[in-house]
């Protein structure tokens, strides 16, 4: 399912012409929506990523966590790649420890001794703003230009016009409906679907999460089943 095949159901189910301009104009935010709550819900495995896209600049201890893959929710580990300039399945992998910042700013407050580095610290973890998204910084500074691979979980980036197919849209296509419809159902009753009518919101409410429960089944990591 694509965007397009997106926008028809949801259209068909409203309803509501595809063609619609108020339709269109809430398109964007509902599936905004659907894909949060699905990916909050769901602890997905396919939202663990190794990003490895971006590398270190040379006697510069910033860093901005990459976007590449999506922005990051969670991050599990850093690993610096060597030698300089190595891919990240071509190098050394370096784990970096997470340290404070006032443990940087006094161990390495230059970029005297500037080597490999083996610490980081946060400085931002703002996930909208740019350029300070998510950035940290990096003791001791480096002296080189490394690639760095950053390992965790990620909010894909969400169905657009341009972004057409998700992973979500792929292989969840009945639970992402149900959950766009949760949001549209407010949307249509001006926002207030439990003043007019009380079962409409609990009922949209309740069908992606009974979905979310048998999905998370199929999806999600269990440590049931990793101990069995």
């Amino acid at each position: 399912m694509n965007y397009t095949d997106v926008d028809t159901a949801l259209a068909g189910l409203m309803p509501i012409p595809a063609t619609d301009t108020e339709f269109l104009a809430i398109l964007p935010s509902t599936v905004a929506y659907a894909d949060g709550r699905i990916y909050r819900e769901l602890d997905m495995l396919a939202a663990n990523v190794r990003d490895s896209s971006t590398s270190t600049v040379s006697l510069n201890r910033n860093f901005n966590i990459p976007t590449t893959l999506g922005t990051f929710l969670i991050v599990d580990g850093i690993n610096v790649v060597t030698s300089a300039s190595t891919a990240a399945d071509s190098g050394a992998r370096n784990p970096l420890i997470p340290v404070s910042r006032d443990f940087l700013d006094l161990t390495w407050p230059s970029t005297s001794g500037a080597t490999v580095p083996q610490y980081f610290a946060y400085i931002s973890q703002n996930t909208t703003l740019s350029p300070a998204q998510s950035q940290i910084i990096l003791g001791p500074w480096p002296d080189d230009t490394y690639r760095v691979e950053v390992i965790g979980k990620i909010q894909p980036a969400v169905l657009s016009s341009t972004n057409t197919n998700t992973y979500l849209t792929d292989n969840l296509p009945d639970l992402y409906i149900a959950a766009c419809m949760v949001y549209l159902t407010g949307w249509q009753h001006n926002f207030g679907s439990q003043a007019y009518d009380p079962r409409s919101a609990i009922v949209r409410r309740r069908l992606p999460i009974h979905r979310m429960r048998s999905m998370k089944v199929r999806f999600s990591w269990s440590t049931k089943r990793s101990e069995a």
